[in-house]
């Protein structure tokens, strides 16, 4: 069975019919689903799926896009949320450089704020990053220097310098069906290398549909075909990249086990 790490259940193009997706995601072999949070008018919605559907989990957070508008969610309204037994992650947060559609600065505060919340609640850290290696390696290090947290570096497309930093610090990285095409080269050369128990798999749905659904509306169904990819890149039957996968995301969001709800 698969886990798809990171999904939008709630954004356009799956939420119109939520519940099919998630009945194709199924027969597909996924076991489990963590719908991830973007902003605060979507909480209740990501947590409410969560709640209605045994096999998804929810997240809080604030994405970076969104953290000029967000100025208010601190590390104790985080810590507040993430209080629910369905929430078992804070994020996704991190930088994004690459369209800068908030404040660097603000962003940066935000992903300290998300940080120590993750540190507090002892609840798994979800980080973006793109065209912002240095200022998340050094946020991420620098912040770990006050007190350990656990993280997954999410929709990984950043340098193999960056995943073996990341893994330094102890994080995992999750890859998705960007891995799957033609032009990803250096993503498929750090795939192929990373450590068989720090790896996840996701479809960061509804965007970036793997080969052969490009161009369609990405679905956690679709993990199945980014697993098998990956596993062929790997050298690694699917069943032993499923097996070793689904554990690490438990290791990983260990809360589930812990959960009166699971």
């Amino acid at each position: 069975m698969l886990i798809d790490s990171h999904c939008h259940l709630n954004y356009k193009g799956l939420v119109e019919d939520q519940q099919n997706v998630l009945e194709r995601a199924r027969g597909a072999g996924v076991d489990l689903m963590l719908n991830i949070a973007t902003r605060e008018s979507e909480w209740d919605d990501v947590l409410g799926t969560a709640l209605r559907e045994p096999d998804v989990w929810a997240t809080v957070g604030i994405h970076p896009h969104e953290a000029d508008e967000h100025p208010h969610v601190d590390t104790a309204k985080l810590i507040e949320r993430a209080a629910h037994p369905r929430v078992i992650g804070i994020g996704e947060t991190g930088l994004d450089y690459y369209y800068d559609h908030s404040d660097r600065d603000r962003q940066q505060s935000s992903f300290r704020a998300h940080i120590a919340a993750a540190r507090e609640t002892g609840l798994p850290l979800i980080v973006h990053t793109r065209e912002a290696e240095d200022d998340t390696l050094a946020i991420l290090r620098e912040e770990m220097g006050k007190g350990a947290y656990g993280g997954v570096i999410h929709c990984f497309t950043a340098s193999g310098a960056f995943a073996d930093a990341a893994l330094e610090l102890g994080l995992y990285i999750s890859i998705s069906g960007i891995v799957t095409f033609k032009n990803a080269r250096d993503l498929q050369e750090t795939a192929a290398r990373l450590p068989l128990d720090r790896l996840l798999v996701e479809t960061d749905s509804p965007f970036l549909a793997p080969v052969p659904h490009r161009g369609k509306s990405c679905e956690p169904a679709y993990v199945a075909d980014t697993a098998r990819f990956l596993a062929h890149l790997r050298n690694e039957s699917i069943e032993e990249l499923a097996k070793a996968t689904s554990a690490n995301f438990h290791t990983l969001f260990s809360k589930i086990g812990r959960s009166p709800a699971s």
